[in-house]
């Protein structure tokens, strides 16, 4: 009767011992994380027109950044993107930005950067982002994000733009 009375208790009590031991450790807070990607502008809008990439040149960034999350929920990222242009045969590092703002956990894998920019262009604005987690590992994580640049300043037109960036975060 005791073995039996034991057996039961121990095979009753082995599923919260697997899941104990199967469990993620707690986060804690603040979590600093890292990544870096590459940025592509598809369209920029101005009162002028419209600047599409890969026409006649080919623009590309380099975004690396750090995120100082306060909580599950909102955090502080500052981001630094060189970006390169290539146009008749010539290519050139063209431009400097840094990126610091807000960042809000939307949920399954979804995030909202709220930035400020400063560009060594001598223009200024505001990126919003949206990026998503696509692939998600145990060290390092798959992202996409969808920038949208506003930019003003330095004697140009304001302008608006579209992108699409990838990256690994870790």
């Amino acid at each position: 009767m005791n073995l039996f009375r034991t057996l039961i208790i121990f095979f009753t009590s082995m599923p919260a011992v697997i899941f104990a031991q199967n469990a993620a450790p707690a986060t804690t807070y603040p979590k600093i994380t890292g990544y870096v990607g590459i940025l592509h502008p598809i369209a920029t809008f101005s009162r002028t027109g419209t600047d599409m990439n890969f026409d006649h040149h080919y623009v590309v960034g380099m975004p690396t950044g750090i995120n100082i999350w306060k909580s599950a929920k909102i955090g502080f990222s500052a981001e630094f993107v060189p970006t390169v242009r290539v146009e008749n045969g010539i290519s050139k590092m063209s431009n400097f930005t840094f990126h610091p703002g807000v960042l809000v956990a939307l949920g399954k894998g979804w995030t909202f950067a709220g930035r400020a920019a400063f560009e060594t262009s001598g223009r200024y604005g505001l990126t919003p982002v949206l990026n998503k987690t696509v692939i998600k590992g145990k060290s390092a994580s798959m992202f996409a994000a969808l920038p949208l640049p506003v930019r003003f300043g330095n004697d140009r037109p304001a302008t608006f733009t579209v992108g699409f960036q990838f990256g690994i975060a870790f």
